[in-house]
């Protein structure tokens, strides 16, 4: 929303005739339309991740077994490494476990935390519960 705003202020300018200043308010505005769009990718990819912790735990409170679910999540990430599948990115944040591979640095803009991450949580909450 900022960077449509920023890009409709640039078009048709900022409301004041007096702005001596104006090719700052163009780089600022040029900025902004660039730097608002990945801020807010970013934000949401890591909303999604959230939730994905977020899910695992109501999951784990519903069966009762942290152990089990986190049995489960390795059993599917030992079948994604050993067949993996042909995925349109789009359609990445639609799997239980991230169907994408990446380095350090695509962790930003991964829809799933990674499997370890997920597991490693699990195992800390059974261990709270006493499971």
């Amino acid at each position: 929303m900022l960077a449509t705003m920023a890009q409709w202020a640039l078009l048709f300018g900022s409301g004041s005739e007096d702005n001596e200043d104006g090719a700052g308010h163009i780089v600022g505005g040029l900025c902004l339309i660039i730097v608002a769009p990945i801020a807010a990718a970013l934000i949401r990819l890591a909303i999604s991740r959230t939730r994905e912790f977020g899910a695992d735990t109501a999951g784990a409170q519903v069966s009762g077994d942290p152990i089990a679910l986190a049995s489960a999540l390795r059993k599917l990430e030992t079948w994604r490494t050993r067949r993996p599948l042909a995925v349109n990115p789009a359609t990445a944040h639609l799997y239980i476990v991230n169907p994408l591979h990446g380095g350090t640095i695509a962790y930003l803009f991964r829809t799933h935390p990674p499997i370890e991450h997920r597991i490693a949580r699990l195992e800390r909450l059974a261990l709270r519960h006493g499971s």
